[in-house]
């Protein structure tokens, strides 16, 4: 893996509330994810697996997740979830790990957590733990889901997908960051689900519009705020997508947190 990742002020809504008993709880039901494997309470979990090798005492926790970001979006909307979960319950009963212990923790979980526990925008590499921090330009994106969710697992292992692509360096994004490159994942989504080539053949009338990780979601980079909330106004009518005006974030809003 090569790529850009970019944080964006698109959130779910974790809350968090103290118990006195050790025990943990799962509050929220997420339609067609079984809790067991719910990345909120296996990060939890594993947080408390930590503390335990650690001698420590853990309070215990009551989880409620509002989910947002679609599922099978390719916008990393679970992996932020447990990375936040690492960060909170780390602060919340003291167990004083840092950054780089939290990322073992995190990478355990999915590759996708480090990049949200490192806490800025960053060149990805690897699986997911080679992170280099980039500060990128401001801007406001369109973010277009189609419908569909997309399994990160069949794209990865699709005999479509192209493997010989040329390394590139961040010195290479000098000319653009939103223009540089491809995501080679895309061809590989667009002929498994044609949702995802609509959505991209709708969105390109307004910019150069490409699909965020594996998909299903696609964005375009738009010249401001108003320009992107007026392209979310023209979502055609009974399409089932749904869409976002996003600015662009250079910190994860828990980066201050100690630990961090």
């Amino acid at each position: 893996l090569q790529s850009v990742f970019q944080l964006i002020d698109l959130q779910d809504q974790l809350c968090i509330r103290l118990r006195d008993d050790g025990e943990i709880h799962l509050l929220s039901d997420i339609a067609g994810v079984d809790p067991s494997t719910n990345l909120v309470m296996r990060a939890a979990r594993q947080l408390e697996q930590q503390a335990q090798q650690r001698g420590l005492q853990i309070q215990g926790a009551d989880l409620s997740l509002e989910k947002h970001i679609p599922m099978g979006g390719g916008l990393g909307g679970g992996s932020s979830d447990a990375a936040t979960t690492l960060i909170a319950l780390n602060h919340l009963w003291q167990l004083g790990l840092h950054q780089n212990e939290l990322m073992q923790v995190g990478l355990s979980l999915g590759a996708d957590v480090p990049f949200f526990l490192l806490g800025q925008n960053a060149f990805v590499e690897g699986i997911g733990e080679r992170l280099t921090p980039l500060t990128t330009e401001d801007a406001w994106f369109v973010i277009l889901h189609p419908g569909v969710a997309v399994p990160t697992p069949l794209i990865f292992s699709s005999p479509h997908l192209t493997r010989d692509t040329k390394s590139v360096k961040m010195s290479d994004f000098s000319s653009g960051l939103f223009s540089f490159g491809r995501n080679d994942l895309q061809a590989v989504a667009e002929k498994a689900f044609p949702e995802v080539l609509a959505a991209l053949h709708w969105l390109g009338q307004f910019g150069n519009a490409r699909m965020s990780g594996s998909g299903a979601c696609v964005f375009a980079r738009m010249t401001d705020q108003a320009a992107a909330k007026a392209v979310v106004q023209q979502i055609p009518l009974g399409s089932g997508w749904q869409a976002w005006c996003c600015a662009s974030l250079q910190h994860h809003p828990l980066e201050g947190l100690p630990n961090k």
